[in-house]
């Protein structure tokens, strides 16, 4: 008689052992029942396998290989509990026998997270002195990721001690019977975004406000986007006014997936435009995430020139509003295996993402990469268990906020296929805390919006952290972490550049604030104050982060090489007058000097202190007298 052992027979084909369980003597009973099961679970019906499964164990108690099955179909259906306790009943009746089931019954230990008794099992089977080649490269994979597991809990124990993982279904206003997987969610947390399968392989883009954490029904993103069927992973942008998302479109001349934009309209969503050649090719393209200030856009692409089978690309958006050739992110990011689902973070500087290639826990983990202040990504850190299992981790998005994540998964809870979950993230892996500061650029004399370079500089290392293009009708989206010192400078030709400091020590983070920025043209007469450039007290060094600014004012005067400037120097009423004087006078001599060194000439310079003579605040209150204490420079001459 022939049994048909389920899952894992393929991998020890030619393997021979010794047994006291017998086969030939289970009950004729017990072996129709089972031989019924083994014919459902060919069709992939697990659930009325199981029962089968149960009922031939009740008519033989002692029938091994239906432990074991159903053991493996309980193991496909994530009920690991009850997999490891009938692998452990198959192994107490035959040790000998079960040897080779030290396999999968590894797997099981490690779906419940006991990896250190999963290492011991499958060092068992890699003991096994006759196994083929495919039942041996199976056994040292996962061996190695059991033991990228007990590494990571190790040195991770402090941040794992008090983090509690609990998945939230996010239940019938959101998921179906069908497939829900890719969400994405806007830097105010109102709006969820997601991708629902329908019949006959189509899939349609949903979306569902977040109403106080509360979730809205998801209704069918209105307008053009969703005529065409066969569509995949989206993004919405930061501020909700772009989608970016994969599709194979009707309209297409690639005969793979491309990548398209779709822009919000008073009517609904606009018809899906192509995102053009230095992104999209002749090969797959997908999984697109746009950065908050929409200048770079991230996706996957199987295209010839990677590391391995689909890697991650970014295109950056350039003045003109083109986008820019894609740009492989590189051998420590990508791998071998395939890096997909990219989604970054509205902090700009945190991106997330799936791959099968970097070391992890089995199939698909979830990584993440931060970028650093001279703008180079770090290296990949694996989320960690239980966010990471041995199944597949697919898409992740992460609130504005940093705390709240939401993925696709086919828990046990789920609804049918793949539902979306929400979860508190984990401390070290959050992204960093941010403010979210928009609004448009105006020119301040006729009204209309102008699109200017908007320039962001940590003042403790002087370099700037980010430098973007406003869109073509001056609007501008910009991250500003929390707990420094920024200068914002916006700068356009024919205007003042502009200036702000943004004091972010004890700022309220993950808001969003409106900010129109008004931009002078150079005129004669004009006065524009160095609103980053603070003295210290009775001194006339110039204050680091000074350069800031004045590089901007150089950039002005090399622009337009007739101009000439007058710098004035300002104090408030404390102290003697003619001490205020000369201070201030120093004061403006200083930045002259500057000026001079970076290359201008000093016949279009002129300075001049004025002490407390022209305050413009309250003498009397130290608010006025801080503004009063301010350094300026007027155009002279054009």
């Amino acid at each position: 008689m022939k049994l048909f052992l389920f899952c894992f027979s393929i991998l020890f084909c030619g393997v021979s052992f010794s047994q006291v369980y017998d086969a030939e003597h289970v009950k004729a009973k017990a072996i129709a029942t089972y031989e019924k099961a083994l014919t459902v679970l060919r069709d992939g019906e697990l659930s009325d396998a199981v029962a089968l499964l149960t009922q031939a164990i009740k008519e033989d108690t002692n029938f091994v290989d239906a432990y074991l099955s159903l053991a493996g179909a309980l193991g496909e259906l994530k009920r690991y509990d009850q997999s490891v306790k009938l692998y452990e009943k198959a192994r107490a009746k035959d040790t000998a026998y079960f040897v080779i089931y030290n396999l999968p019954y590894s797997i099981n230990l490690a779906g419940q997270g006991k990896f250190t008794d999963a290492l011991n099992a499958v060092n068992a089977f890699l003991q096994y002195p006759k196994l083929n080649e495919r039942s041996v490269k199976s056994g040292q994979y996962r061996k190695r990721s059991y033991e990228f597991a007990i590494k990571y809990a190790t040195e991770h124990a402090a941040s794992q001690s008090n983090y509690t993982f609990t998945p939230v279904n996010l239940g019938d206003s959101v998921n179906t019977i069908q497939s829900e997987y890719y969400p994405s969610v806007t830097v105010t947390d109102s709006l969820l975004v997601f991708t629902r399968k329908g019949d006959h392989g189509r899939e349609d883009f949903m979306e569902s406000r977040i109403d106080k954490k509360s979730l809205g029904n998801a209704n069918l993103i209105n307008g053009d986007i969703n005529i065409e069927p066969r569509k995949g992973a989206l993004s919405v942008s930061q501020d909700g006014e772009w989608l970016v998302f994969a599709g194979m479109l009707s309209v297409q001349t690639h005969q793979s997936f491309d990548i398209y934009v779709s822009y919000l309209t008073p009517t609904g969503w606009s018809e899906p435009q192509n995102m053009g050649d230095n992104i999209n090719s002749e090969f797959y393209e997908s999984g697109p995430t746009l950065s908050p200030d929409k200048r770079a856009l991230y996706f996957c692409s199987n295209r010839p020139g990677g590391y391995g089978g689909l890697d991650l690309y970014v295109s950056y958006r350039q003045a003109n509003g083109k986008w820019g050739p894609a740009m492989n992110m590189g051998p420590e990011i990508n791998s071998a295996g395939d890096e997909q689902a990219a989604f970054i973070h509205a902090d700009n500087q945190t991106l997330y993402y799936t791959s099968n290639g970097l070391p992890g826990y089995g199939n698909s983990d979830l990584f993440m990469i931060r970028k650093g202040i001279d703008g180079e990504w770090g290296k990949p850190e694996n989320l960690g268990y239980p966010i990471n299992t041995i199944e597949n981790e697919g898409s992740m998005a992460v609130s504005a906020d940093g705390l709240t994540a939401y993925y696709a998964s086919d828990r046990s809870d789920s609804k049918g296929g793949l539902d979306l979950y929400k979860f508190s993230l984990r401390p070290d892996i959050r992204p960093y805390r941010t403010l979210y500061v928009k609004g448009k650029i105006i020119d301040k004399k006729t009204n209309k919006t102008l699109p200017s370079s908007v320039e962001l500089t940590e003042n403790s290392a002087s370099k700037p952290l980010m430098k973007v293009q406003t869109d073509e009708q001056g609007a501008y989206f910009i991250t500003l972490p929390t707990g420094k010192e920024f200068t914002f400078t916006v700068n356009r030709r024919g205007y003042l550049f502009h200036s702000e400091l943004y004091d972010l020590h004890n700022k309220e983070a993950d808001s969003v604030y409106q900010k129109d920025i008004y931009l002078q043209p150079v005129e004669l007469n004009v006065v524009s104050t160095f609103n980053n450039i603070q003295f210290s007290s009775n001194s006339y060094e110039l204050p680091k982060g000074a350069n800031i600014e004045l590089d901007k004012l150089v950039q002005i005067l090399i622009e337009n090489s007739t101009l000439t400037v007058k710098i004035t120097g300002h104090t408030d009423n404390i102290g003697k007058a003619e001490d205020n004087l000369i201070l201030s006078t120093n004061r403006a001599k200083t930045i002259v000097d500057y000026l001079v060194k970076k290359g201008i000439d000093s016949k279009r310079l002129t300075y001049k202190g004025y002490g407390s003579l022209q305050p413009i605040a309250d003498v009397n209150t130290e608010a006025g007298r801080a503004m009063n204490r301010r350094t300026t420079f007027t155009v002279t001459g054009l």
